[in-house]
């Protein structure tokens, strides 16, 4: 039961950049930000894709609806997330997409997709409208997510940091990506939201950015008096519980995020190695990054091929080990594959 958490979707209509050919999104300041590619459209290739590398079934999220504002549009990328589904039974599993900071309408899309659509998550970026996670403005929407159950999965916000030093070397995706997605794992552990709301669960993407390598400093920095933070509010924060309790016990990390597609099974390996020694192994889920990251079908089978050799845990991984934490009806999904109609893509 393999399933790959994070691949990425944009419907046809919503796709921008040149047919046939890979380009890439630029912000107002000219940096790259997002990769504008064919694939990203292309369900048939995705299929051909997990075929040849064992996936079962992958989970699709669109780049345009990870800080979108505009509600028609979400709904819109809602709408073609549950055609897909229909389309490819038991294949693909669509995450929602909110206004998430537009607390009712928010709500409301969220109620839509839990139980119309029958989406088991919702997709956010690292940051919303230049919002941190912890912004008092999405407490609603958190506390939404829980009482419908839907897991959150964040994704690197799809621009750039603000930061002068990122102006160059393609350095806001490389590094400035992976520095917001740990950025806001810090913030919302130290918010309290995860202690406000226990049944909350959160997928952040590409290990947290790596945050396993940096726990020595996070947890130094966490001792406020000895730092001189202590008394001061914006600094001092800190959760009722010891700070690794939630790194291994509340959130979730998928293994994507070595950023390819050269070397799949070297590099990949090696990240999802490095991974796997740093967090617990009861909150990491499989993926491929799928057609940003990977591309290529023999590309995604190496990568595959190279996790499911690793180790014990990662070989359980790829068996999908985790998988029913975030999406408890997992198996009655990859069902609906065996029982499409004759004619109806599989």
């Amino acid at each position: 039961m393999l399933i790959d958490f994070q691949q990425h979707y944009t419907p046809p209509d919503l796709l921008k950049g040149d047919a046939g050919k890979v380009t890439v999104d630029l912000d107002r300041d000219g940096n790259p930000h997002y990769l504008l590619n064919p694939l990203l459209a292309d369900l048939a290739a995705h299929v051909r894709v997990m075929d040849a590398a064992g996936i079962d079934a992958g989970v699709l999220s669109c780049g345009s609806g990870f800080d979108q504002p505009d509600l028609a549009v979400c709904r819109t990328i809602n709408d073609r997330m549950r055609e897909a589904e229909k389309a490819h039974p038991g294949r693909f599993i669509g995450l929602a997409h909110v206004p998430a900071l537009k607390g009712a309408e928010a709500a409301a899309e969220l109620k839509r997709c839990a139980v119309d659509l029958g989406f088991p998550g919702v997709v956010i970026a690292s940051e919303l409208q230049d919002q941190p996670l912890d912004s008092e403005a999405l407490r609603p929407f958190w506390k939404a997510c829980a009482d419908l159950n839907l897991y959150v999965f964040i994704h690197p916000l799809p621009r750039v940091i603000r930061w002068g030093r990122m102006d160059a070397d393609d350095l806001g995706r490389m590094l400035g990506w992976e520095f917001s997605l740990m950025t806001a794992a810090v913030r919302v552990i130290n918010s309290g939201v995860l202690d406000d709301l226990p049944t909350l669960r959160i997928q952040f993407s590409h290990f947290a950015g790596g945050i396993g390598r940096y726990l020595g400093r996070i947890r130094g920095f966490q001792q406020r008096d000895k730092w001189g933070t202590a008394a001061l509010a914006r600094h001092g924060r800190r959760p009722p519980k010891p700070f690794d309790h939630y790194l291994d016990q509340r959130l979730f990390y998928d293994i994507a995020g070595w950023a390819g597609p050269d070397h799949a099974a070297e590099w990949g390996a090696h990240w999802v190695q490095f991974g796997l020694q740093e967090l617990a192994f009861s909150q990491l889920v499989f993926a491929t990054d799928y057609p940003q990251a990977v591309r290529e079908a023999s590309e995604v089978v190496a990568y595959t091929q190279a996790v499911r050799t690793l180790s014990a845990n990662s070989r359980a991984l790829a068996a999908g080990a985790n998988a029913e934490k975030l999406i408890p009806d997992l198996r009655a999904r990859l069902a609906a594959r065996h029982k499409a109609p004759i004619g109806v893509p599989a």
